[in-house]
């Protein structure tokens, strides 16, 4: 589904990712770990087109995504939850769910102003999803309460919630359970499995939280210094000694301190 080919991305001479090649199969959870700095997230905006690559390309579906401006991308069916969570703090947790359809409605300013029957057969059909996601959430209760309000969790949540809204054929995660408690790091870990496994959702994931990591991931991919050094199952990742020594010792130990 999604192709990385010699992906280098370099600022002011700075590389951040260099000849990065992976393969994104369709209906997995794909996860892309490796210490901070590592060129995970600049990946991502690769993605989304916020970074232009230096050199090299990503195809998503056999379509090069360097055509496209970043507004387009959710059109050819991909979403995404950022690490640092993007709400409108003063809308309420459904409204802020709606804003993820903007995209996709296709009225002018007449229809909208005289409310005609496709207006409302439109807002209807939106909330209706809107209610559907808030459900798969758990967020029901919260549906008119205003984000800001809302532990910072549950607006992580609520983030990933608004990607799902246009139903993507892949969404990328970056770093969902951060700043999570384990009960709601639970809860989300059953929501990932979901998408893939009800939903159909192809999920590309950046994570720290290896337990998560390895319960979730079909395949993964290790990135150190804008490289990739492994890939294989979850099994393979935990085994290998360049991993090892480059990142999960790390992490090991960090969980001791």
């Amino acid at each position: 589904m999604l192709n990385f080919n010699e992906l280098t991305v370099r600022f002011a001479g700075l590389t951040a990712v260099s000849r990065l090649s992976l393969n994104i199969p369709e209906g997995k959870i794909y996860s892309i770990i490796g210490p901070n700095g590592a060129g995970k997230t600049t990946v991502f905006n690769c993605i989304s087109r916020f970074y232009t690559p230096t050199e090299g390309t990503i195809e998503f579906e056999g379509f090069d995504l360097s055509r496209l401006k970043p507004h387009q991308i959710i059109g050819l069916g991909i979403a995404r939850s950022f690490q640092n969570v993007e709400l409108f703090s003063k809308m309420s947790v459904i409204d802020n769910l709606l804003t993820g359809l903007h995209s996709t409605l296709d009225h002018n300013i007449i229809s909208i102003s005289l409310k005609l029957p496709s207006i409302r057969k439109t807002e209807a059909n939106a909330r209706k999803k809107a209610e559907e996601v808030l459900d798969m959430f758990g967020l029901t209760q919260f549906a008119d309460e205003k984000v800001e309000n809302l532990p910072y969790g549950y607006q992580k949540m609520v983030d990933i919630g608004r990607a799902i809204m246009v139903n993507p054929k892949l969404i990328l995660l970056d770093e969902p359970v951060a700043g999570m408690n384990s009960a709601e790091t639970e809860k989300l870990c059953e929501l990932i499995l979901h998408l893939r496994d009800k939903m159909g959702i192809t999920v590309l994931l950046i994570e720290h939280d290896m337990s998560l990591v390895m319960k979730v991931s079909d395949h993964i991919s290790v990135m150190n210094f804008g490289e990739k050094i492994a890939e294989g199952t979850p099994t393979e990742i935990q085994q290998n000694p360049a991993v090892i020594e480059a990142y999960l010792g790390e992490v090991e130990a960090d969980a001791q301190a």
